[in-house]
């Protein structure tokens, strides 16, 4: 990989180049329609069409393009569900402040100052309850959905939050937060 390309062109060229030799050997064993019958091994009414490579290029986003304000949103409240899923059942004090912090500073520094602003205003009127995962994950549902309904979305039931947000699959509890009293404990 060149230094300046990204990693994401990088990838999508690899795919690509994946999709271009998968599209050649399958040919083998199923032609095109238009192939002369005598280059075909496989029956007459054996069909199987495969995409152009090309149509992989033209689902491309162009690499350099910003996220948009809803990306943005999206993966913010991605974020948020899985740390609120990850939360522990009994939180530390330290656990509890942190939470509370990261939701006020998201309200400070959050790329889309309308975005901040609006989030500042929701916090206000309902303050981060953050008292076991249980309540965290419920406190953040209903907080999305405050601010689906300002923006004429639908709203989620948050009854069935664990089921959308649940806990990360992880192997013998590595996912599982552990918390510490400073920075870099």
């Amino acid at each position: 990989m060149a230094g300046n390309e990204n990693p994401v062109q990088a990838f999508l060229h690899c795919c690509t180049s994946v999709a271009r030799s998968l599209h050649s050997h399958l040919s083998l064993f199923f032609p095109s329609p238009n192939e002369p019958s005598s280059k075909r091994s496989l029956s007459q009414d054996t069909k199987l069409v495969l995409p152009a490579v090309s149509s992989l290029e033209s689902i491309q986003k162009p690499v350099a393009a910003p996220l948009t304000k809803e990306e943005l949103g999206r993966a913010t409240w991605t974020l948020l569900h899985t740390i609120a899923a990850q939360y522990p059942d009994n939180p530390t004090r330290q656990q509890k402040h942190d939470v509370k912090e990261l939701m006020a500073i998201l309200s400070r520094i959050y790329p889309c100052k309308e975005c901040a602003d609006h989030f500042k205003e929701v916090l206000k009127a309902n303050p981060v309850q953050a008292g076991s995962q249980a309540e965290l994950s419920q406190w953040l549902c209903h907080v999305h959905n405050v601010v689906n309904r300002s923006l004429g979305k639908l709203v989620f039931p948050c009854q069935r939050v664990n089921a959308r947000w649940g806990k990360l699959d992880c192997k013998d509890r590595a996912c599982d937060l552990e918390g510490t009293s400073s920075f870099g404990s």
